[in-house]
């Protein structure tokens, strides 16, 4: 039973490629290694608009989305207690990157149907392919053109409405055999008065590519813009005002992948993205105060893996980001920026008995500005493997890694005397390190992923809050040590599958400053998670699917109500006999109305249902 995966441990995804070209080359082909196909979530699809790369990563066990509106409004992505500027997005060989704050990380104009499922990176691979993300990265790939396409028109509570539409054509060149042109574009559009009063909303994008592909090689040509318009009570200052955003996005990038040789391959990536933001404090008093923000970024990676022998391969991986920033409020300090990542990574792999593959990495990475210091830092990992002559699997690594990165211009390029946001012009460089020990076993239904990790945070900039300067939330340095267990299963019946996570934190953090009574975002981690969710298809017409969520959350002297929360995500999809490639959708988010609040002091979402239909070709 061969399936593509769609999760893994992140520490261990090279290895295990690598494992599959060592049994090929070791001849060891007649075992049928199982890998079970599993997503990390249940649904696919947001309930309050349309899809972007971050939807349903709040049911997602891996990260932990803190939103302001929704995830697909303002979403701030963390990973295993990190805070949202330490988790990187990257597509190809690229960190898609924004320096004026990680809140805007997320806002890539991309459609979901031209990238690949979402893989997160943790510790060596982190620090080995993330760019100025000293935790953790969400990666995306290009896939492969199909002709095709679907169009979608929603209906829901709050006003809500939604229209898309996504089509792609394919077409051989002649004389060349297994070459291929492909053309993708995509219109999205959604508004609605919001699940609060006050969290109105209205977006729209519209991205296209141009893609040619070959035996051995894709090149994908892209342009994306995104317009966002939303509002939120409260959404980063305490004062009870109805604060905006509008957010204009544009993203122009290029990649190519290629292979070669036996089990080598390399990737090249280079993109333009410029993010204008208008923040305004108070929707009702708009002079009260507003800031304009302009970012341009200009950035070129690749990474590859060259392949020596059946035994040794190198791994390398390198960006260059210039990035520059023009703002209102933000240009106390100098206005841009450039960085530089280059990473090392050799391994060696070796039969150690029969069906077994020991697999050891070791190499380096190096981060620089001309702004700030640099850091060397080391990284590496030993892997065990075994595929059993049932297909099964088990495989158990250790790794350490080292990652370091920069503060953004919200935190060091404001005032840091006055205003709602005290900038800190004293942050220096933060460095992270990383000790993980994990467990991957599979079998013939189920699958079963396990974490046991130790990080050490050193100048992690946090965002923080004094009882005795109550109008201002100021950036200052902590040192923490989080430690942490996670566990991810997911199993599959004849028309049910299930998918369950736990995860546990535990922090304990020693700031620089003393005036600090509470945090943002360093703080506001969950000590419990458990997530469940289940896919089941009883007929050909009719399929449900849910994600629950349950947290407790670690207490925090700014958050009003509870500190423990439960969230459901249902859909219901009908499929009719009586018409082809049509199907209708009911879906609910947030089914039992809570009011957590995901951010400290920010009301959390509410509850929205919606009704739409898809018909695809």
């Amino acid at each position: 039973m061969k399936r593509a995966p769609h999760f893994i441990i992140p520490a261990i995804m090279t290895s295990l490629s690598g494992y599959t070209l060592a049994n090929e080359a070791t001849e060891l082909a007649e075992i049928e290694k199982i890998t079970v196909s599993a997503s990390p979530t249940a649904n696919q699809l947001p309930v309050g608009t349309f899809d972007a790369p971050v939807s349903n990563l709040e049911y997602d066990p891996r990260v932990d989305l803190q939103s302001r509106n929704m995830a697909e409004a303002q979403a701030d992505v963390t990973i295993r207690g990190g805070i949202f500027e330490n988790t990187g997005f990257s597509v190809g060989s690229v960190t898609l990157f924004d320096p004026q704050s990680g809140h805007y990380f997320a806002e890539i104009p991309i459609a979901p149907q031209m990238l690949s499922s979402a893989k997160i990176f943790t510790g060596v691979d982190n620090a080995f392919y993330g760019m100025n993300s000293s935790v953790g990265t969400v990666a995306f790939g290009w896939t492969p053109i199909k002709a095709g396409g679907s169009a979608s028109l929603g209906v829901g509570s709050n006003d809500f409405n939604l229209q898309s539409v996504n089509a792609a054509v394919a077409m051989p060149l002649e004389g060349l055999k297994d070459w291929q042109l492909g053309f993708q574009g995509e219109y999205s559009h959604s508004q609605s008065d919001g699940t609060i009063e006050y969290g109105d909303h209205d977006f729209s994008r519209a991205s296209g590519r141009v893609q040619l592909s070959g035996p051995q090689s894709q090149t994908d040509i892209f342009y994306g813009s995104q317009q966002k318009f939303f509002g939120w009570p409260n959404m980063y200052t305490p004062f009870g005002v109805n604060e905006t955003e509008d957010l204009d996005t544009e993203l122009f990038l290029v990649n190519h992948q290629q292979n070669y040789a036996a089990y080598s391959s390399f990737e090249v990536s280079a993109y333009y993205r410029k993010n204008n933001d208008h923040y305004i404090y108070s929707r009702e008093n708009p002079s009260a105060f507003e800031a304009f923000h302009e970012t341009t970024v200009k950035s070129i990676g690749f990474s590859g893996r060259h392949a020596q022998s059946q035994s040794f391969a190198l791994n390398y991986s390198a960006q260059f980001i210039e990035d520059s920033i023009e703002s209102t409020t933000l240009e106390n300090n100098f206005t841009s920026r450039n960085y530089y990542k280059l990473s090392v990574l050799p391994e060696y792999q070796t039969d150690i008995a029969n069906n077994q593959l020991l697999t050891v990495r070791l190499g380096a990475a190096y981060d620089d500005t001309n702004r700030d210091d640099s850091e060397f830092s080391l990284l590496g990992d030993i892997n065990w493997n075994i595929v059993n002559t049932d297909g099964s699997e088990r495989t158990v690594y250790l790794s350490f890694a080292q990652a370091s990165q920069v503060a953004g211009y919200t935190a060091i390029g404001g005032s840091d005397s006055g205003g709602l946001f005290r900038s800190n012009y004293n942050l220096e460089r933060e460095t992270t390190q990383n000790l993980e020990l994990g467990l991957l076993l599979e079998q013939q239904t189920w699958q079963l992923n396990s974490a046991l990790f130790y990080r050490q945070d050193e100048n992690l900039t946090d965002w923080t809050y004094s009882f005795d300067s109550v109008f201002a939330r100021a950036a200052n340095p902590v040192d923490i040590d989080t430690s942490g267990v996670e566990f991810l299963a997911t199993k599959h019946f004849d028309t049910l599958e299930l998918i369950s996570s736990y995860s546990y934190l535990h922090k304990s953090e020693t700031y620089s400053a003393q005036d600090i009574d509470a945090s943002f975002y360093a703080l506001n981690f969950p000590d419990h998670r458990i997530t469940l969710g289940a896919v089941w298809t009883p007929t050909d017409m009719l399929e449900f699917r849910i994600d629950n969520e349950w947290r407790k959350q670690h207490e925090n002297a700014l958050r009003s109500g509870d500190d423990s929360a439960l969230f459901t995500h249902l859909t219901v999809k009908l499929t009719p006999t009586g018409v082809d490639n049509l199907f209708i959708t009911l879906a609910a988010d947030n089914l039992w109305g809570e009011s957590f609040e995901e951010i400290p002091g920010t009301p959390g979402r509410g509850e929205q249902y919606t009704l739409s239909a898809t018909y695809s070709w």
